[in-house]
């Protein structure tokens, strides 16, 4: 590895977005993005309501490897100026994340360079680091996606304590089963946040599962279980199926599911805040995109004097830069 400013390449394949990016560590606080591509595979998955793990893996074949030669071109590096290379190592789809770790070995193999496993979740928590008002430690993380909630203190790199997460389903799980409720499609997070946006959050009394729980764990099981009964309630007194309402009652049901997560994730962010003393909240993963969250919680920390931080909204959900940026800090931090 070079001694002044190593080149860091990225490559995330975990679920069902293809992500590469070149990081260079250049010696100042936080490594520098040179360059980044991202493919989704939204498109393909839409016909069949989700992810088919078997079709994710087939895709980053195909497009991993032109996906690292237009960051190369686009950085304007080639491979042999490349001192490590990251990947995804989990967690994530078993195939899918084979895809990332074999060409990423492969590549160390052909170059002789040094290959370096990334948590998928670590990615996401150092994501914010991209931003351009970066983070500085220590911070609590709201670590929020598909897959994962969780609250965490963080003091540096690799100096992680978790603070509370979910005992069941994630955030961004109630987020999409509710939309496929409702009949939104896929991906239905982003779907259900669109349609919220027409509606009353306050039309529908859901629950806030574990708000008085006095500790700083999340459940969102019986949540999605009280929006399936809610539409079969409505369903029953309008005679017709969830695909004939009006917009209207549609949209205030989205926004009322909405309304019930933000505000558990927003009152926990906050307790975990006072508990810990600190000033700083860095929020990362996927449904860190979503603006009521975003609205919120950017209202509820300036009372409190505390700084909020989000990575950019396009590097909110999975991509190689933020597989690149961990690597690199971790190497930075020795």
């Amino acid at each position: 590895m070079s001694d002044t400013a190593p080149l860091i390449l990225g490559i995330e394949s975990s679920c069902d977005e293809t992500g590469v990016a070149l990081v260079q560590s250049h010696g100042g606080p936080v490594p520098r993005l040179l360059s980044h591509a991202l493919y989704s595979q939204i498109e393909m998955h839409q016909a069949y309501g989700g992810v088919v793990p078997e079709l994710a893996s087939r895709d980053h074949i195909r497009r991993v490897l032109p996906l690292t030669s237009q960051v190369m071109q686009e950085a304007g590096k080639t491979l042999k100026d490349i001192d490590v290379v990251a990947y995804t190592r989990g967690p994530g789809l078993a195939g899918a994340l084979l895809v990332g770790a074999g060409v990423a070995c492969a590549l160390g193999a052909a170059l002789g360079k040094p290959v370096l496993g990334v948590h998928h979740l670590e990615g996401h928590l150092l994501s914010p680091f991209l931003s351009a008002d970066p983070p500085e430690f220590p911070f609590v993380a709201l670590l929020v996606s598909g897959g994962h909630t969780q609250l965490m203190r963080v003091d540096g790199v690799g100096r992680y304590e978790i603070l509370g997460e979910t005992i069941d389903d994630a955030a961004g799980e109630a987020f999409d089963k509710s939309a496929k409720l409702m009949g939104l499609g896929y991906p239905g997070g982003p779907a259900l946040a669109r349609l919220a946006e027409q509606g009353d959050g306050a039309a529908f009394k859901l629950p806030r599962p574990l708000l008085h729980s006095g500790n700083l764990d999340f459940s969102f099981a019986g949540l999605k279980t009280a929006v399936l009964t809610q539409a079969q309630k409505i369903s029953a007194v309008r005679a017709e199926p969830v695909e004939a309402w009006p917009v209207n009652v549609l949209a205030d049901l989205a926004a009322s599911t909405q309304a019930a997560i933000v505000e558990v994730l927003v009152k926990k962010s906050l307790v975990a805040l006072e508990q810990t003393g600190m000033k700083r909240l860095v929020v990362a993963g996927g449904v860190g995109a979503n603006r009521l969250l975003r609205a919120q919680l950017n209202a509820q920390c300036q009372k409190l004097k505390a700084r909020v931080h989000y990575p950019e909204l396009h590097l909110c959900t999975d991509n190689g830069a933020m597989i690149a940026m961990a690597a690199a800090m971790r190497l930075q931090a020795g």
